[in-house]
């Protein structure tokens, strides 16, 4: 919308009702009225509006009319209804058909305002949705590992850059970063991309069984060996072997492991006998490998063997301009078609979250969230309470919290004033529910306001009544 005012068409066949509409949106917006829905759809064939305002009950075509074919024409233009029979059976239909809300005769002045204020938010934030999933397509993916922080980009290119090199590589950094993906990203841009790619978590084999499971082992070997078994170096023989958690790895299992690099040989259990392998070998391990060896738990000489390449994977909060992107990608696989995004608070309480698991701890949130979601966006609601909890986030659907002045500063003076305002207006409220302990009858009374429109104020700041009422 730019530096121009929002345009609004308010449709009434009543001219008393036009100049009120007028009267009340005047300031904030450019209004154009029509006396009658043919000339409002003949007003909207001519340019496009970003809400239109329509009576119900006209002559000819009424305001289901002009909602239709609005909705026909400029689908993203939204729609407020106005009725002086107020039923839910008309409201549920009108957001059936399309209608961001409606309003009931008599009305009070600020809900109006309130209630284009909010469609407009619902129309701008429909629009970062989209542009958010249009950068979400652009996203770059190296092999599973998207994003564009230049954290993430370097790792992709110095992956790239080692990838064709037959050296052995350690991913290093915390659980849940993508050290697998990395891995299976370094196979396919080898050379030995057509050959086998096998892993293995070091840290999920039992002890008395990790030799036997890496080397093979000869029938006899053991009791339960009753036939010959091939391991997993022979399995990844001219591909790549990648032992994730390598550091919980036994010590005399890591002589064995050190030994097998340096030769390009193992020796099943139970035999002598050599066997050639021509393995490229991938480790990953979230420990300090460093402390690990000067701790006595790593073998030095194993250390500086796998270390022929290092690369760090960066923790979801270093990266932190990727998570609404990642989240927008994980949205999208969470066969939730309907769900068009995440509310602005939600995006925050995400984007501020700590985030210990990560990349994998992101994708689990987001599908938990989509699963419980039950409007058309994602709320913090929805979110896992340990994210919320560690986010300052808003309370209530679509009312974002106040911003530093220095913050504030840098938007524009409408965006601005609608956030003080929805601030305050909240916490208003709040105060407003605590004093008369959620009886709305009693809080309109003090409010100077219809009990209807009280009720709606504090559906729209999401102040729950029930929250405020006293037990016996």
């Amino acid at each position: 919308m730019s530096g121009a005012k929002p345009s609004v068409l308010v449709v009434d066949d009543k001219e008393n009702m036009l100049k009120l509409f007028a009267r009340i949106l005047g300031d904030a917006y450019a209004v154009t009225t029509a006396p009658d829905g043919a000339q409002a759809l003949a007003r909207v064939s001519e340019r496009a509006f970003d809400v239109v305002v329509t009576d119900i009950q006209m002559p000819g075509a009424d305001g289901f009319t002009v909602l239709r074919e609005v909705k026909r024409r400029a689908p993203e233009t939204e729609v407020v209804l106005v009725t002086a029979y107020a039923s839910i059976p008309k409201a549920v239909e009108a957001i059936k058909e399309g209608a961001y809300d409606y309003l009931s005769k008599p009305f009070d002045p600020d809900e109006v305002a309130l209630v284009v204020a909010r469609a407009l938010e619902r129309q701008r934030q429909r629009r970062d949705a989209q542009g958010l999933a249009a950068r979400v397509a652009r996203m770059p993916d190296f092999h599973g590992l998207r994003g564009t922080s230049p954290a993430l980009q370097k790792t992709h290119a110095l992956l790239a850059q080692v990838a064709s090199r037959d050296l052995t590589v350690v991913l290093t950094g915390e659980t849940g970063t993508g050290k697998e993906l990395a891995a299976r990203a370094l196979h396919r841009e080898s050379p030995r991309r057509d050959r086998p790619f096998v892993a293995v978590n070091c840290g999920a084999l039992p002890a008395e069984l990790v030799e036997s499971e890496l080397f093979g082992h000869a029938k006899g070997a053991f009791t339960g060996a009753t036939g010959a078994k091939a391991g997993l170096f022979e399995e990844a023989h001219g591909g790549t072997l990648f032992l994730d958690e390598v550091g919980d790895l036994p010590l005399p299992v890591q002589v064995k492991l050190n030994r097998a690099l340096q030769e390009k040989e193992i020796r099943r259990v139970g035999t002598t006998t050599p066997v050639t392998v021509d393995v490229r070998v991938v480790a990953a391990t979230h420990r300090d490998l460093a402390r690990e060896v000067a701790e006595g738990r790593f073998r030095e000489d194993l250390y500086y063997r796998l270390g022929g390449v290092t690369v760090r994977m960066p923790a979801l909060r270093e990266r932190r301009e990727d998570i609404a992107l990642l989240a927008m990608h994980f949205l999208a696989g969470a066969n939730r078609p309907e769900l068009e995004g995440f509310t602005p608070q939600a995006l925050q309480a995400l984007t501020a979250a700590p985030w210990p698991g990560n990349v994998r701890q992101l994708q689990n949130a987001v599908a938990r969230a989509a699963a419980v979601a039950a409007g058309p966006r994602i709320t913090p609601e929805d979110l896992p309470p340990e994210l919320t909890a560690s986010a300052s986030v808003a309370r209530g659907p679509e009312a974002p919290g106040p911003l530093p002045a220095e913050a504030l500063a840098k938007q524009p003076y409408r965006e601005a004033v609608d956030r003080v305002r929805d601030a305050v207006s909240r916490d208003y409220l709040t105060a407003l529910m605590q004093e008369f302990s959620g009886n709305v009858t009693h809080a309109a009374e003090r409010a100077g306001m219809e009990r209807e429109s009280l009720h709606r104020l504090l559906k729209r700041y999401g102040v729950r009544t029930e929250d405020f009422k006293r037990g016996d």
